[in-house]
């Protein structure tokens, strides 16, 4: 059965940093596209960040703040995980890892949620000014 639980959120100062992290487990999942995606209050659910199978990065825009915001994997481990540098309030949200198995490219514009059949509960992150 697949699983996926986050950890690692919490409250931060803005400017600060915080690592995420997925424990993956019930499926093939280095083969497959991972992502990490975030819904503020009152707001629709957006893509972060994606890896691809391969271990590439995809990010939603080609102008993504890249230093913002970094997914790596652990195959040894299970476990996915998202740096991020820099915070600021707007970065409030709950994050969700999410993983596609029937693609192992992540969608290449926009990271819609379209396709990510397997989801977290998700982690709060808060970010004070």
């Amino acid at each position: 059965q697949v699983h996926l639980v986050e950890s690692g959120g919490g409250s931060v100062q803005a400017g600060g940093s915080l690592k995420l992290s997925c424990a993956l487990s019930g499926f093939m999942y280095d083969q497959y596209c991972l992502a990490w995606f975030r819904q503020a209050p009152g707001k629709e659910r957006e893509g972060v960040v994606g890896i691809d199978g391969d271990g590439s990065t995809t990010y939603p825009y080609p102008d993504s703040d890249k230093g913002h915001f970094t997914i790596s994997k652990d195959n040894a481990k299970n476990t996915l995980y998202l740096q991020m540098n820099n915070l600021k309030p707007e970065d409030t949200a709950m994050y969700f890892c999410a993983a596609d198995v029937l693609r192992s490219k992540c969608p290449a514009y926009g990271l819609g949620a379209v396709g990510f059949g397997y989801w977290g509960q998700g982690t709060l992150v808060t970010v004070s000014s």
